[in-house]
């Protein structure tokens, strides 16, 4: 697996290709569509939760896929793909990338990236972003954390899981879903989400849910996969690390369900995308032929 050497060509990708992806999940009814065109044409609010600075946390081990963020797509390391992706959402005042590792941070820096240097001693995403946010030193209403391993991630959907929170107040977490693909179902790697019908995240499991009484797939049912992504508003991301460890969240080794546990609510958009994070070595190659037929450079 090679090790970054930074693209020259530091050129984001156009922003003008799939713009309608946010379906619904910030409205009901018929005010859905009114959110999508909302989310498109997103328009930064002057009051409440008006500042937003995304995150993308990296780092280096990985039982899975060691030096993940460092692996090359099509010629550029995975973690400037997905950072330029972050670029383009128009919500976000600022944009850095949280690692404790100086390889990631030397290969960000490269390409023009803000970085923070955080703890070796961070146990997830979300605690990277609450140290990065800390040494930040700015005013944020808003965190998102943005995984790096989406380096397909549509900037309309950083957009609607901030404007999620801005129009959500009872809501301290904000994230996106999409259909789930049917030879997803066992796999997994693809959380899967329930939500209410007010658009509020009732689980998550890495088992197929809602789970029928014949133990199958049922062909007919709109199952949701959950999008590494996540919005927080920034007190409550001040917080999180202080919660204690849930069973839920233990046992599924997820670390939303320890905010859906301590009885926190979270607001949940649908969208219209492809899912395509990497998890594993074999992933990049399925990146790059998507890339190819897609022809993003």
């Amino acid at each position: 697996m090679p090790i970054c050497a930074p693209s020259s060509d530091s050129s984001a990708p156009s922003a003008s290709g799939g713009r309608a992806w946010i379906v619904h999940g910030l409205a009901l009814g018929a005010a859905a569509a009114a959110a999508a065109a909302a989310a498109y044409l997103y328009r930064r609010p002057g009051g409440f939760r008006s500042r937003a600075v995304g995150i993308i946390p990296a780092r280096f081990a990985s039982s899975r896929f060691e030096g993940k963020p460092l692996a090359h797509i099509l010629g550029k390391p995975m973690i400037q793909r997905t950072w330029e992706r972050v670029m383009l959402a128009s919500s976000l005042d600022h944009v850095v990338v949280a690692t404790d590792d100086v390889r990631i941070a030397d290969c960000c820096r490269g390409f023009g990236a803000d970085v923070i240097m955080t703890s070796e001693s961070c146990r997830n995403g979300s605690e990277r972003c609450c140290e990065a946010l800390q040494k930040l030193g700015k005013s944020y209403d808003i965190v998102v954390n943005i995984q790096g391993d989406e380096p397909l991630i549509e900037p309309e959907i950083i957009d609607g899981v901030v404007m999620a929170l801005q129009r959500a107040p009872d809501a301290v977490f904000s994230t996106a879903v999409t259909s789930l693909k049917p030879e997803d179902a066992s796999d997994t790697n693809r959380v899967k989400c329930v939500v209410d019908n007010q658009g509020y995240a009732i689980y998550f499991s890495r088992g197929l849910i809602p789970s029928n009484k014949s133990g199958k797939v049922n062909p007919d049912y709109p199952y949701l996969l959950h999008l590494g992504i996540s919005g927080f508003d920034s007190k409550f991301l001040m917080i999180y690390p202080e919660l204690p460890p849930t069973p839920l969240q233990l046992e599924e080794d997820l670390e939303q369900l320890k905010v859906l546990e301590n009885g926190y609510r979270m607001k949940v958009i649908k969208v219209d995308h492809d899912a395509h994070g990497v998890d594993a070595p074999e992933d990049v190659e399925k990146i790059e032929e998507l890339m190819r037929a897609r022809n993003i450079q």
